[in-house]
This record gives structure tokens, sequence and C-alpha cells, in this order.
């Protein structure tokens, strides 16, 4: 199987222990983090051959983050060092009623710093089938921004298929005047997989006139994105249901210009960390398509591993095949 390459920023996620509210103790829990770095963790847990190209400091947080994604089967060989700092984010895990929060602290990062002509597209897309981005990087600034456009481009005219996760942040995009509808736009323009739902479509499309509830709003909104982008081929998406912090439900759904696969709500009952859930599931239904399985299967691999995701801390999914296999056949008793 070829190369799977992702490029975006490698952060560090520092959470206080537990429930704790941010500095409630002197200590922190820290993780190797990142959208991208996400899906390319799970992917290698899962037997494909999945890098990542990117900047990190060549100093010990760097070079930490490098090991860790080295330890769990990613190919490092396209990570750069370079630049003075590492990117972070700070968690609050919520509880009850107490939403989860998020603080962002990755200005001025080598990622984020990297000119457009720091990257080799020649050599990092050497051997490599598929390249996946997402809308994190072009927020982060101008710079990151004609950075993963010039990647989409790049692919493109290798004939490399691209794969496009949305990932809405807002609280990045508003640090610069930013134009995200005319970016996203550019890179979805380039992708024949999207992960988004209606809302980010409509974002895309600057329209609010996909009508309808439930499944037929999302139909109406795929094929108003099929015909504005004629690369795209398949739209993945999620839908949650928030009880509480601790109680979700979820279902997946993929959207092909010939049909649709849904699959039922999944119940998410004592959540342990819901960050990286969508990661998990973009890394789910690619595991299933570059395993040759139809969208059905797809969504109920990606909707499983996000699932999963819920019960673990930090920001990346670490399942391996057979707790996949464990997942699906059912059944929650001690595995002996």
């Amino acid at each position: 199987m070829a190369k799977f390459l992702a490029f975006g920023e490698i952060m560090l996620r520092l959470s206080p222990p537990g429930r704790e509210l941010l500095m409630q103790t002197p200590r922190f829990d820290v993780w190797v983090a990142g959208a991208e770095a996400n899906v390319v963790t799970q992917l290698a847990k899962l037997g494909h051959d999945a890098g990542i190209a990117t900047l990190v400091p060549d100093n010990d947080l760097g070079r930490a983050a490098i090991s860790t994604l080295r330890g769990h089967g990613v190919d490092t060989g396209t990570i750069a060092l370079g630049g003075d700092r590492m990117g972070l984010y700070f968690v609050t895990s919520g509880a009850g009623m107490r939403a989860t929060e998020v603080i962002y602290d990755r200005a001025w990062s080598s990622f984020a710093q990297a000119p457009v002509a720091a990257w080799d597209w020649d050599v990092l897309l050497a051997g490599v089938d598929r390249l996946h981005l997402s809308g994190i990087t072009p927020a982060l600034g101008p710079v990151p921004a004609d950075s993963a456009i010039a990647a989409a481009r790049a692919a493109t005219d290798r004939g490399i298929p691209v794969s496009f996760d949305g990932n809405w942040r807002g609280k990045l995009w508003e640090r610069w005047d930013s134009n995200p509808r005319a970016i996203l736009t550019e890179l979805v323009a380039h992708a024949d997989l999207m992960f988004g739902n209606h809302r980010d479509i409509a974002l895309l499309l600057g329209r609010d006139d996909f009508s309808g509830d439930g499944e037929d709003r999302r139909r109406h909104a795929a094929e108003a994105a099929f015909e504005a982008f004629p690369r795209l081929q398949t739209i993945a998406s999620t839908a949650r249901h928030v009880e509480h912090v601790d109680l979700h439900r979820i279902a997946a759904r993929i959207d092909t210009r010939d049909g649709t696969a849904q699959t039922e709500e999944v119940v998410l009952a004592g959540i342990v960390d819901r960050i990286g859930g969508g990661d998990a599931f973009a890394a789910g239904v690619l595991h299933a398509l570059r395993s040759g399985h139809d969208i059905a299967q797809a969504a109920a691999t990606g909707v499983a591993l996000a699932a999963l995701k819920h019960s673990l801390p930090g920001d990346a999914g670490l399942f391996r095949q057979a707790d996949l296999d464990a997942y699906l056949a059912g059944g929650l008793d001690v595995r002996r």
C-alpha cells in the first residue's frame, strides 16, 4: 500500500489532571496533539504507511513529539526541524453541565512561521497516494493558508487525491484579517473526499437554504456541494447530540454522488475525553476506504473509532484492528 501523507501542525496539549480547572493544582498531563497528527497516528496503529509533513523546533519538545509519533508507527521522515517554538493548547475537561474549554497558544510557532517555500512537494509527495489536509492549517494565518493551498495544488498537479477535513476553529480565524470562505473553497475544490456537515457546506457556498430536517437536509447540502465542486465525490459527516458532558449520542453518514450510507446512533456514556473524536472518525473512514470497503462499512468504521476515542484520554486514537473488530462484534464484558 502506498503512503498516506498529512500536512499540518503538531502541537502539545496540556490538560489539568482529571476534571480539575486550569491551574487548580500546578500540574498538567501532556500529549502530542494536532488534528492531522491524530489521523496519521490512528492510521498507523491500523497498519497503514502514514506520515505527516510538518515542522517542529529542534529542541526537547519537538524531538519528543517526533519520538512519540515514531513510537506509534508514524513515518516521521517528512518532519523537519526548525524555528523556535512548539505550538501549544490547553484543554480543561468539562464535567456534568460544565463544558470543555480550549485555550490556544500557537501564535509564532515554528510551523505557523514556515514560509511557503519551506515545503518541497516533489520530495514530500513522492510515493504518496493521498494527501490529507484540514481547515485548521489555513486558520493559523495567511502564510499557513498559502502553504495549505500550495500543498493541495501540488497534489492535484501530480494526480494525487486530496482529502479535506473542515475542522472549523473560529477562535483561530478571528485572530487575523481572514476570508475563511474564499480560502476553504479553494481547498475543497481540490478534494475528492471531504469531512464536513451541512453547516460546513453552508459556509462554503454562502447559503442557508438547506431545507428539511436530519437526513433530508444533509442530502440537500451534499448535492449542492457536489454541484459546486466537480472533483468532490464523497462527503463524510457525523451528527452529535449532547445530553451532558458525559452522555452524547453520535451517528455517522457518508454521501456520494450516487447514494448515501447512514449509521444508527451510538450512545456514548461515561465519556473520558471527546477531543480528537472527529479525527478518529476521519481515520476510520479513510481506513475502511483504503482497505477496499464500501461506504456503509466506512461509515460504521468511522463511528466505531470515534466512539472508542471517547474512552481514551489525550488527542489521538490508539486502537488496533483487534480493538476495532471487538467493538464491531459487540459486547462490553471483560475480554479474558
